[in-house]
């Protein structure tokens, strides 16, 4: 049976030996009184909940999936969720970082990132549930009204409601310049209201019976609106409409036509969901939907991010728990366990780099999750404008890298994982299956990874002349100066370094082709998302083994485990870069120069 130990050790690391979180939140007046304590003791509590109440329910809820009444509407959620919902209400967790204002307890968004870090990797389907609503909770903090926060705000920080984001229709995806759902003034009603008719598909916690209520966001278009990107508008729309006093009405127009048949998540409910003369009201602008659906939508990018995080984690602790208990054969330097038929298969080596694959891409994404959190926190909290530029500038360029790189890695380690287990990986009792299922979708929705690296490639490096690359780039720049004369560093900073001349020269050379072909773009972005990938793995991976030098000497296992885990990276996962980029570099012809015919 699969089990799961929240990371503590290595969080607390990130948290205060690398990063050292609690000073700079201290710098922030609203988190002027936090500290390590504070954070250690709400991590601890967070990991029971995650390993003791919802993981429990990974496995069976995946069997046992979600079913929808076609007659009522209604969906049953696996055995077990609801009640997990109620607990995980009832200790207080999802208004752990929302704002006190609508009774949230305003903790830093970094220790969020890492509660849910551990929800994910305990039950990414059930987490989805309440992680929607954190999505649906900003946006409407950033753009609703007065009203509109009045009525949603507080049940959405209290988890008494949920929310969801209704984007997607049958016949667009991506492109949401093609949707057709329809928004029309209610003659008679309060300005703002509107009636919304249309469909929406792949919505995820569409609905539920966890909470009292589920707010919908909705992109949908005005009469008025013009064609394209540039005519949508965002409603709240309410499962259930609620009076001016806070309470339920009657059932809204919007339900649940159909549930997703889905390779993974099975238990999360993922809705055909259908409006019908539903009532909803305006959020921000009219034909302004679409930057106001982008608080919710890159929160979205960084939370599945982090959903690939998760799984990679438990994926490797699993894996690493099976190989020293499983005997195969000898290795080949002669018997390690000469009383047993046979080795463990822990000293085999490419079992080691399956492990080790895992075991690198999870530490070092880690780390710099952790970091664009805090980032964001400083973004929000700073009184220091500049300071709050420069920390939005470099979550804007890390948003696709977090969502494109982790969830490739995350499909790569865990089919590494699974495949530890040989035979046994492939069979469901085991648990390792499950867990590439479900990575297998975060490559895909919250915007595609090919989406993500165009908007990584186009928008964020060369739609500002490579600006928010070259803050990042600083940084690079600094350590490697300030570690460049020490001797035990050699090995990390000049792989580093030569990374970043090579990411700076790549990007100069896809600017200028793209001036004559903007096919270049998208023939390049893939593999260049990849190599940002690196280049920032490879800095927080030399920033770590800084710390783990430097207490190499105090006996600890952990940092000596730190350092191993470093040197395996750079020179056994970072090397990729250097066929990435030759592959960036050779540009559009080989892809478009076959007319579509000849496919």
């Amino acid at each position: 049976m699969p089990t799961y130990t929240p990371p503590l050790r290595d969080m607390q690391f990130v948290l205060h030996e690398l990063l050292q979180v609690t000073p700079i939140l201290q710098q922030l007046p609203r988190h002027a009184d936090m500290d390590v304590d504070t954070l250690n003791a709400v991590l601890e509590e967070g990991g029971k909940f995650a390993s003791e109440v919802i993981f429990p329910l990974n496995r069976s809820g995946d069997e046992e999936g979600c079913t929808l009444d076609p007659k009522t509407h209604e969906v049953t959620t696996p055995t077990g969720f609801k009640e997990a919902y109620q607990a995980y209400v009832a200790g207080g967790w999802p208004s752990l970082a929302c704002d006190p204002e609508y009774g949230g307890q305003g903790l830093p968004i970094v220790l969020n990132q890492c509660i849910y870090e551990m929800l994910n990797s305990a039950n990414q389907a059930w987490t989805m549930y309440p992680g929607l609503s954190h999505g649906a909770y900003e946006c409407l903090h950033e753009h609703g009204t007065a009203e509109q926060k009045a009525m949603y705000l507080p049940k959405l920080t209290s988890g008494e409601w949920t929310g969801t984001m209704c984007l997607t229709e049958p016949h667009c995806g991506t492109d949401l310049g093609l949707l057709r759902t329809k928004a029309e003034p209610v003659a008679g009603s309060s300005p703002g209201t509107y009636r919304l008719t249309g469909q929406k598909i792949f919505i995820s916690a569409g609905e539920h019976a966890l909470a009292a209520n589920i707010v919908h966001l909705v992109l949908a278009r005005l009469p008025d609106a013009p064609a394209g990107s540039k005519g949508i508008s965002l409603f709240v729309v309410p499962k259930f409409k609620v009076h001016a006093d806070g309470t339920l009405g009657e059932r809204n127009g919007i339900y649940c036509g159909a549930l997703e048949h889905k390779m993974g998540i099975h238990g999360n409910s993922t809705c055909q969901m259908v409006l019908d003369g539903a009532e909803g009201t305006l959020v921000g602008q009219p034909h302004k939907g679409l930057a106001a659906m982008f608080v919710m939508m890159n929160a979205a990018r960084l939370g599945v991010g982090n959903q690939s995080l998760g799984l990679t984690e438990v994926a490797y602790q699993n894996a690493v728990a099976y190989a020293k208990d499983r005997q195969q054969m000898r290795s080949l330097t002669g018997p390690k366990a000469p009383q047993q038929p046979a080795d463990p298969i822990i000293v085999h080596p490419d079992v080691r780099k399956m492990l080790l694959t895992a075991r690198a891409y999870v530490e070092g994404e880690r780390a710099l999750a952790i970091w664009c959190a805090l980032l964001i926190d400083q973004e929000l909290f700073s009184e220091d404008e500049t300071q709050r530029q420069e920390c939005a500038d470099l979550v804007a360029l890390l948003t696709p890298i977090i969502k494109a790189f982790f969830t490739d890695n995350a499909w790569i380690a865990t089919s590494h994982c699974m495949q530890v287990f040989g035979g046994h990986g492939y069979i469901r009792e085991w648990g390792m299956e499950q867990h590439v299922r479900d990575a297998r979708i975060n490559m895909i929705y919250e915007g595609t990874n090919t989406i993500q690296s165009l908007d990584l490639l186009g928008r964020k490096v060369l739609g500002d002349s490579g600006k928010k690359l070259k803050k990042f780039g600083k940084l690079i720049q600094e350590f490697i100066e300030e570690e460049g004369v020490n001797e035990a560093m050699q090995e990390f900073v000049n792989p580093l370094a030569d990374l970043g001349d090579k990411v700076t020269k790549l990007t100069t050379e896809l600017g200028m082709k793209a001036f004559g072909n903007a096919d270049e773009v998208g023939a390049a972005a893939v593999d260049y998302l990849r190599v940002c990938g690196h280049l920032v793995l490879a800095y927080f991976w030399a920033r770590m083994a800084k710390v783990a030098i430097e207490k190499s000497g105090s006996g600890d296992a952990f940092y000596e485990a730190k350092l191993h885990t470093a040197r395996f990276y750079f020179a056994k996962l970072l090397p990729e870069t250097a066929g990435l980029i030759r592959s960036a570099r050779a540009g559009a012809a080989p892809l478009m120069a076959m007319d579509a015919h000849l496919f």
